[in-house]
């Protein structure tokens, strides 16, 4: 779906976008099992806000624009594990929106006070007001309550807006940045929040090649994708929301991939010594990528997302002393050095996140 400019879309809407997308494909060179290898991770760290949230809040905000659903003044609300709250934040308050927030109480300080930061209400939600799910009930139930105002629901994880921000942006800066070196890609994966990410690059990269492997990541330790339900618990923040969101087809992926939460930390600090300080999802997904390569063969060209930094997790395990425990991938890994390929402005302002 094309979005496009709309009478009552403000202004300040395409000087967001600007900073939005064109992200960096990182080339990771590294050691496993002795093996020499090479990964891909988009660097979407940086985006406007420091995640890859910022693609998705930009497009459905952008939809709800040109739909007639979100209109200049409106409040925005949302349930979220963090980042895209962030986004929702940052970009709704420069738009001059009022906007509340309804996140579990469980989340890093450091997501609640950015939030704060940009002038957005935070409303804590616990586990006996049934934590994330409860989120997405009160965030609701908030909208529908509103009788002098009208209130904006981004419904991240069932809004098809969000695996189409990936599918236009994401998706074709892999291709063409691949593309530019003589590559093409074997397969993807990335860790499941909303799902938005993996569903919408994997249509892209399929529509590409159908044979492209696209596979889903979650936490060993709460494996959601694989029970359909809640178990157990897990230290990845923004994946692994205890339910499976209404976006997400496993029929269209791949084997789901899992990864040991604390196997996750020990990897993205061990990227944070080479320079690339990251989120512990983005160690997640560096594991799932590694795994694919046993399967694949180490020359198969695997992609994946590091999809923040490490600056939401300061009060986190991340910047913790993490043992290392048997199995885990980690104890295997030497990292030797990293490069970047860049996204060249022609490839077009609807693959980046522009109008078209």
């Amino acid at each position: 779906m094309a979005i496009h400019h709309v009478a009552h879309a403000p202004a300040g809407l395409d000087g967001i976008a600007a900073l939005i997308g064109r992200t960096p494909l990182l080339e990771v060179h590294y050691e496993s099992g002795g093996r020499p290898r090479r990964l891909y991770a988009k660097y979407e760290q940086r985006n406007m806000t420091g995640s890859i949230k910022d693609r998705m809040a930009l497009w459905v905000l952008r939809r709800g624009y040109a739909t007639g659903e979100l209109r200049p003044g409106d409040e925005i609300a949302e349930a979220t594990s963090g980042n895209t709250g962030i986004s929702i934040a940052a970009m709704g308050r420069a738009l001059g929106h009022p906007v509340r927030i309804y996140m579990p109480d469980w989340m890093s300080r450091e997501r609640v006070s950015l939030i704060r930061s940009f002038g957005a209400e935070v409303v804590p939600v616990s586990k006996e007001q049934g934590g994330f799910l409860g989120s997405i009930r009160l965030a609701g139930e908030y909208a529908t309550s509103a009788t002098e105002r009208r209130v904006f629901l981004p419904r991240q994880f069932d809004n098809p807006a969000n695996a189409e921000a990936h599918e236009r942006t994401t998706g074709p800066e892999i291709l063409s940045q691949l593309g530019a070196v003589g590559l093409r890609p074997s397969a993807f994966v990335a860790g499941v929040g909303t799902g938005g990410t993996v569903m919408g690059v994997g249509r892209c990269l399929r529509g590409a090649n159908p044979d492209v492997r696209v596979h889903p990541l979650e936490p060993a330790n709460s494996p959601t994708l694989r029970t359909g339900y809640k178990v157990g618990s897990h230290r990845i923040q923004g994946i692994s929301d205890e339910f499976i969101p209404s976006i997400v087809r496993l029929d269209e992926l791949d084997p789901v991939v899992d990864v040991w939460d604390g196997d996750a930390i020990l990897m993205a600090q061990a990227l944070g010594r080479v320079g690339l300080a990251v989120g512990i999802s983005s160690g997640a997904n560096f594991l799932g990528a590694d795994r694919l390569l046993d399967e694949l063969g180490d020359d198969a060209v695997v992609v994946t997302v590091f999809a923040d930094s490490n600056k939401k997790y300061l009060s986190t395990d991340l910047c913790r002393e993490e043992p290392s425990k048997e199995g885990y991938r980690t104890q295997g890994i030497r990292l030797r050095g990293w490069g970047t390929i860049g996204c060249e402005p022609c490839c077009g302002r609807a693959a980046c996140g522009g109008a078209s």
